[in-house]
């Protein structure tokens, strides 16, 4: 099929106020349709992507943040990739209804194992049973990501997050992009680029020095966007979210615990772990937004009551709350708070530091009941800090275990945050397209879908 193929490029955190500080971004948003977009709420990745390709909210895909308390298990469980979690297909499935030799490439959006793309790269390191983590990455076909690590070197996952995060993940996945629809001429391809991201949470949007993120992400756009310019492609280029800067975390679960509401058990060897199954109520934090799960409902209005009291809330939903803004789906907590945009929520539920779990101070978005920023640092009080982290490298390499407790855990640290929703005079994420569209200055999520299945509708017919 001879379609002119379409890129949606993902570019996390760009904003409408950090447009204007790019060059070559700048330069096509000029050159064709731009928007602000209305993010959802809440506004983080997993909840954005799943309202952006699907075109439904929370309530029908079922992805109510990053991370969600699953009442079967009693656990919590963040960053998964199983795209049998979001319960609403995705745009292309339609086309490819219609025209079944359509390719798709999803090239690192979330929830990127087991979707109808045809063509998948997603980072999965591998954990042997000797305690290591090994980059890696989860791919369809199933060759293709060790023919693109032959190529391009190994993902460079600790660049990718952690405390060495930084552009070297976005170079690579660029190159990644541009080799795969060399190679496979993808009719749609989504790529996600993370740069952005980091230094807007670990300095804040004010921070001088994000000017140089602004201008290498413009510097990988410019090095990105012609090839499909080459091919008269259609090109979106948007974001999830606007990163707000934040002054205080909200200890929820700490004030829970005070409280008598939450519950630990206290491991010899590992220290405190939150017993979500054994607490009355507990606080599952995403950025600016917690989903407080509550085992009876009688306890629900006194526990609304004390969370509206919390410095930093600014607003806590009930099941008529999470109704308004699309969150009535049983994964939801029974309540869920908001932060104002000064403020973002810490999962920490324990008192004092020496109590804390040991992954706590480790890299591990998968062990952690809560998303956690300040693995974003290293950690400032340690002595010989690069010794130290040389030390542990090598009783790696021999094959030792190795606690890499490197992560402070002071939240205080974290200087930008996001979750709730922008108001006015405040960033907003952006939605450009150099295709001719009859759109507002500023969309929700589900316009932006509308927006894509239009420029489809157009280009596979």
């Amino acid at each position: 099929m001879k379609f002119p193929p379409l890129l949606i490029l993902n570019i996390v955190g760009l904003d409408n106020q950090l447009l204007e500080r790019t060059t070559y971004l700048k330069r096509f948003a000029q050159s064709g349709q731009k928007c602000q977009l209305i993010p959802p709420l809440p506004a983080v990745t997993c909840t954005s992507q799943a309202n952006l390709l699907t075109g439904t909210t929370p309530r029908e895909h079922g992805i109510v943040g990053n991370g969600w308390y699953f009442r079967e298990l009693a656990e919590v469980f963040f960053w998964r990739q199983s795209n049998f979690l979001v319960q609403s297909p995705p745009f292309w499935d339609t086309f490819k209804a219609r025209f079944p030799q359509l390719r798709v490439a999803k090239l690192f959006w979330w929830f990127n194992m087991y979707s109808s793309a045809d063509i998948s790269v997603t980072p999965r390191p591998a954990y042997p049973a000797d305690g290591r983590k090994i980059p890696d990455l989860y791919t369809t076909p199933p060759d293709l990501g060790e023919e693109l690590q032959s190529k391009w070197g190994t993902f460079p996952l600790f660049h990718f997050w952690g405390p060495l995060a930084n552009l070297k993940s976005s170079q690579w996945i660029t190159q990644a992009a541009l080799d795969i629809f060399e190679r496979f001429c993808p009719h749609i391809t989504l790529v996600y680029l993370p740069h952005l991201d980091y230094n807007l949470q670990r300095l804040g949007p004010q921070d001088p020095k994000i000017s140089q993120d602004v201008e290498e992400i413009d510097r990988l756009a410019h090095q990105l966007l012609p090839a499909w310019q080459e091919k008269d492609a259609a090109i979106v280029v948007l974001s999830e979210y606007s990163i707000f800067p934040v002054q205080q975390p909200i200890f929820l679960n700490r004030i829970l615990r005070q409280e008598g509401w939450l519950r630990v058990q206290n491991k010899k060897h590992v220290g405190e772990l939150l017993d979500c199954g054994a607490s009355r109520a507990f606080a599952v934090c995403d950025h600016q937004i917690a989903h407080v799960y509550v085992k009876n409902p009688s306890d629900i209005p006194p526990l609304r009551q004390l969370l509206e009291e919390v410095e930093g809330v600014e607003m806590v939903l009930d099941q008529e709350g999470k109704r308004h803004y699309h969150l009535d789906h049983p994964r939801s907590g029974e309540l869920v708070a908001v932060a104002q945009t000064n403020s973002w929520f810490a999962y920490y539920y324990w008192e004092k530091d020496e109590c804390a779990p040991d992954f706590a101070r480790t890299v591990d978005i998968h062990r952690k009941p809560g998303y956690d920023p300040v693995e974003l640092f290293f950690d400032p009080q340690i002595p010989f800090l690069q010794l130290r982290i040389l030390y542990k490298l090598l009783r790696k390499h021999l094959g030792f275990r190795t606690l890499m407790d490197l992560i402070p855990l002071d939240a205080y640290l974290v200087k930008g945050s996001h979750g709730a929703r922008p108001q006015e005079g405040q960033p907003y994420p952006i939605f450009l397209c150099n295709q001719k569209l009859s759109l507002p200055e500023r969309i929700r999520t589900q316009e932006a879908h509308q927006a894509i299945l239009q420029i489809c509708q157009n280009l596979f017919r």
